[in-house]
């Protein structure tokens, strides 16, 4: 499990690697958590390289995601979702919620 935070004009970046279950999950609820200590609301997962994705990472991300749609400041958006995680999220009902974009490009782009 890697995570990497690239601070951008637009967002910060966060790319994810590896397996994201209940054991990782609470680190990537602190990079996400330490964006919004900053003051960045605008989010952008690259989650390219991730194998899996459980519950508790799921539960780190819809945190994220309250606050920063809080008072409409931002929003966390992810790009390069692989197949097996993007159903995963269509089971669960995250899809509707969270912008999906294709690419990091793309998904930074779109702030």
């Amino acid at each position: 499990m890697e995570i990497k935070t690239t601070k951008l004009k637009r967002c910060d970046l966060i790319t994810l690697i590896g397996r994201f279950d209940s054991a990782a999950a609470p680190a990537l609820d602190n990079a996400l958590r330490e964006a919004n200590e900053r003051g960045v609301y605008r989010i952008v997962l690259d989650m390219s390289g991730v194998e899996y994705f459980g519950s508790a990472a799921i539960r780190a991300l819809v945190v994220a995601y309250k606050a920063c749609r809080r008072f409409n400041r931002g929003d966390v958006r992810l790009a390069a979702v692989p197949d097996k995680i993007k159903q995963v999220f269509d089971i669960t009902g995250i899809t509707p919620l969270v912008n999906i974009y294709d690419d990091v490009v793309t998904a930074v782009g779109s702030f």
